[in-house]
């Protein structure tokens, strides 16, 4: 064989393997959405067979879009085929930060100021490439699937011992079911502020269930869904007492679930 044509076959046994190695990686990033998800990958388009669409199943927005492209297409100077991946980007500094980094391109045939294109040839790893499509399914589901997924948080919650004994709710069990809050899901994190006479923060729970299904009513209460909290520290009464938490953290009332200042959240730990 000549040189010649030994170069020619070492250039497309290159091009095979990074070819291989593409669709290697797409297959990870499908299984990996598949798996995490539960979402399948849709072709729309006859004209475009190699393209695939991954959506929401409840509000239908995309969160990311793969396909192949030649590379000129993306301002490269070649016309080797490459696999590529859309996805959602809100962050316009980060965005500017990644379009210098190799492996990163304005969003292919999408808005280029809230999409960005990253290549699927190994150029940026596996994992930061599900990083973000983590951020690109959050930045486009719907709003109650977005509260599935955001961090935990620290809430006070009321308890009014007219209605319930709350001194003793943890007597006989370190877990019991409560009123599910607006806005409370599961690993989050609730400070039991039970009213007068107690007047004070006697529970901090961990949330372990959340929607339990559950209706009632009366002339003072309503009750619509059910959550397991699970006891985690006690407080003594006149630690965390109501004209405390108004003095020193500016809270005057705790009628409904509400969040809490840092310092307050400190002192609690």
């Amino acid at each position: 064989m000549y040189n010649g044509e030994r170069d020619l076959a070492n250039v497309n046994l290159t091009k095979t393997n990074r070819k291989m190695q593409c669709m290697d990686i797409r297959q990870d990033i499908e299984k990996f959405i598949s798996e995490k998800y539960n979402v399948s990958p849709e072709y729309l388009w006859k004209r475009y067979p190699g393209f695939a669409v991954f959506r929401h199943e409840d509000n239908r927005k995309w969160f990311a879009l793969t396909g192949n492209i030649t590379k000129d297409k993306l301002g490269m100077a070649s016309t080797e085929d490459v696999y590529l991946i859309n996805v959602k980007i809100d962050d316009l500094m980060l965005r500017d930060i990644l379009l210098h980094q190799p492996g990163y391109f304005p969003g292919y045939h999408m808005n280029k100021r809230s999409w960005i294109a990253i290549l699927l040839d190994g150029t940026v790893s596996f994992d930061e490439v599900c990083r973000m499509i983590d951020t690109s399914f959050e930045l486009t589901a719907s709003s109650k699937k977005k509260q599935k997924f955001r961090p935990s948080k620290e809430w006070i919650i009321p308890a009014n011992p007219k209605y319930y004994d709350v001194e003793h709710a943890f007597d006989n069990a370190d877990e019991i079911d409560w009123k599910q809050g607006a806005g409370i899901i599961k690993g989050d994190t609730v400070f039991m502020y039970v009213g007068a006479p107690v007047s004070a923060i006697l529970y901090k729970c961990k949330v372990t269930e959340v929607d339990i299904p559950y209706n009632y009513e009366d002339k003072n209460l309503k009750i619509k869904a059910l959550m397991k909290i699970k006891l985690q520290k006690r407080y003594q009464p006149d630690e965390f007492t109501f004209h405390r938490l108004k003095s020193e953290y500016g809270i005057c009332a705790v009628r409904g679930p509400r969040g809490i200042p840092n310092s307050l959240s400190a002192a609690l730990k």
